[in-house]
């Protein structure tokens, strides 16, 4: 009997669902959400960390591969040739600490920032640049950045929120 966290695939917008559908059938599951500041004062405050997937901990050969696929609200489980792909309980530890670092400070980590604050693209085709905070675009998860690139010229840029980080 070996219970390991597997990824399971919620159908879209339906991750609250699925999760309280898995409470039901007694499956120990994680749904990672964060805190984010919306424009809109009637959208949602809580939003999950992966939109479309969820975590479970479960013993396969006990529950079975196939008995995932029919909980309603779920499409399966994510796997690679044929396997569920299993999620070592390390990576489940640092997003469950990434997460609670996330709510602690407040929601996600760009709306602390400041217009005029530098800051490092960590990700994506910028990955590397130094860049000036701009603003936050309205009603999306993506920010506007000065990039500084050849002799010092700033270029304007709208990435996701998620490809910077506060230059420390």
């Amino acid at each position: 009997m070996t219970h390991r966290w597997y990824v399971l695939r919620s159908k879209p917008c339906k991750e609250e669902f699925l999760a309280g559908q898995m409470e039901l059938r007694k499956m120990e599951i994680f749904n990672p959400r964060i805190r984010v500041q919306t424009v809109n004062p009637r959208a949602r405050k809580i939003k999950p960390y992966f939109p479309g997937y969820l975590f479970v901990h479960l013993d396969l050969e006990e529950a079975g591969t196939f008995s995932a696929q029919y909980i309603p609200g779920t499409v399966g489980l994510v796997t690679f040739g044929g396997e569920a792909a299993d999620v070592p309980d390390g990576l489940i530890h640092a997003i469950r600490n990434r997460v609670e670092e996330i709510n602690a400070a407040g929601g996600e980590l760009f709306d602390a920032l400041i217009m005029g604050q530098t800051v490092v693209v960590h990700s994506g085709l910028f990955a590397g640049y130094e860049a000036i905070f701009n603003a936050r675009l309205p009603g999306s998860e993506r920010v506007r950045v000065l990039l500084k690139l050849l002799k010092n010229r700033q270029i304007p840029a709208d990435l996701p929120a998620g490809q910077i980080r506060p230059k420390k």
